[in-house]
């Protein structure tokens, strides 16, 4: 230990310190490192409101005086503090979500509320050690940007942030970043099918379930992807598998070649990924046949930019959401606020959008219990709705979103498997 953390440990810099070392401490000693390091940036997963117990290891931490040490952003809470009463949700756990989000934000975090703060200016840089929860965030950080981090779970990641040290250990180390197996696209990938926003979750869900917690190498992949494209790969990786990193070559930062990708070593395994298996993952992603009466369309996992929003408002002008539907888009307070003060506010609102902050539908209970159909072009969303949401769940672009919103049943243009 440096001489700061023995300090720490001893209560020299505070109470609140002094505790999150400790928990630091012990889980170095779990996972059987012998050194800690610093970094200068974190990300918070905590703010989550799962109950009353991380509500109460918050408030013990605000009441111990504690305040981070590095710039430190937060993710979603449990509620949309300014809308919530517009939704399914309790009011006693909206009163506690927001004394979670109270406590947080005493401790000087940056209120960025948001699963995607690589869309706001705190964004990491390449080669910048950072403590981050969320599995897309943390996937995002080391793949995108090549920023440097752990997957940190719930309630570490503030002891990290509070201290400013976290285990020197894992994805923080430049030898444990190479690729594990190789994942090629086959040349009967259709061009048109390779850029649509389609191909990107599919092809994350793909790369999760083959890598697990390994990082995956995707190579063949023609074309420049976009910030969003490549986010919905993150989203997907680290929802059907475990992944906190994987490299593209020629598209991701450490992975010019495929010889830097694996740092000049030989992948354990290599997958070769063509139409068929694109094609049966994408139905994979859907528990719902086409056609089938729907009641939500629900975008924005990761939460949108304002990029995506105005795809959505330039598809959705003039047209009207069919009756009994609801689009629910989830975004960070900050793109709501630029969406709104420009046209697209208005056009977003005739079609019968519904915006929603700070939160995620699938961290708190704003769509009530009730069992629903949903179409979405996420995932994330698309995995994870059957199981937290009481949900069937169909998966298509944003066009097959917005078109079923109009008809009210799931629609599948399909064009881009031509």
């Amino acid at each position: 230990m440096s001489d700061y953390d023995k300090a720490s440990i001893a209560g020299e810099h505070g109470a609140a310190s002094q505790m999150a070392m400790s928990i630091i401490l012990r889980m170095q000693s779990i996972l059987g490192f012998d050194q800690l390091m610093d970094i200068s940036a974190a990300h918070i997963d905590s703010t989550v409101y799962m109950g009353i117990a991380t509500m109460e290891f918050a408030e013990r931490l605000a009441s111990l005086g504690a305040k981070v040490a590095v710039p430190s952003t937060l993710n979603v809470s449990g509620v949309d503090e300014t809308g919530w009463r517009s939704w399914s949700v309790p009011p006693e756990h909206a009163a506690n979500a927001y004394r979670q989000m109270v406590a947080y934000e005493s401790m000087g975090c940056i209120p960025t509320w948001t699963c995607a703060p690589y869309q706001t200016e705190h964004r990491p840089v390449f080669g910048q050690q950072v403590a981050a929860g969320e599995s897309n965030a943390i996937a995002f950080f080391n793949s995108i940007i090549g920023a440097r981090t752990e997957r940190y779970p719930d309630l570490l990641d503030i002891c990290c942030a509070i201290t400013g040290r976290v285990p020197k250990m894992g994805l923080h180390l430049s030898q444990n970043r190479a690729g594990d197996l190789h994942v090629i696209l086959e040349d009967d990938v259709p061009d048109r099918l390779m850029e649509s926003d389609v191909f990107f979750p599919v092809i994350g869900h793909i790369m999760g379930q083959l890598a697990g917690q390994e990082i995956p190498v995707l190579s063949g992949l023609r074309g420049s992807p976009s910030e969003d494209q490549l986010k919905a790969v993150c989203a997907a990786a680290a929802t059907s598998g475990g992944v906190a990193m994987f490299h593209i070559v020629g598209v991701t930062p450490e992975a010019a070649t495929e010889s830097d990708a694996f740092l000049d070593s030989i992948p354990r395994q290599t997958y070769r990924i063509g139409r068929r298996e694109l094609r049966t993952a994408y139905e994979e992603l859907s528990t719902l046949p086409e056609g089938s009466p729907i009641e939500l369309v629900l975008l924005g996992s990761p939460h949108f930019s304002v990029d995506e929003f105005r795809r959505l408002a330039n598809l959705v002008k003039g047209r009207k959401c069919a009756g009994g539907v609801r689009m629910i888009v989830t975004c960070s307070r900050v793109v709501r606020e630029i969406v709104k003060s420009t046209e697209m506010g208005v056009i977003l609102e005739d079609f019968g959008v519904s915006l929603t902050v700070d939160t995620c539908p699938l961290t708190t209970p704003m769509l009530g219990d009730s069992r629903k159909t949903i179409v979405t072009n996420s995932a994330k969303y698309a995995l994870y709705s059957p199981g937290l949401l009481n949900a069937d769940a169909a998966f298509g672009s944003l066009e097959d979103c917005v078109e079923s919103a109009v008809q009210g049943k799931y629609i599948v243009e399909g064009s881009e498997w031509e």
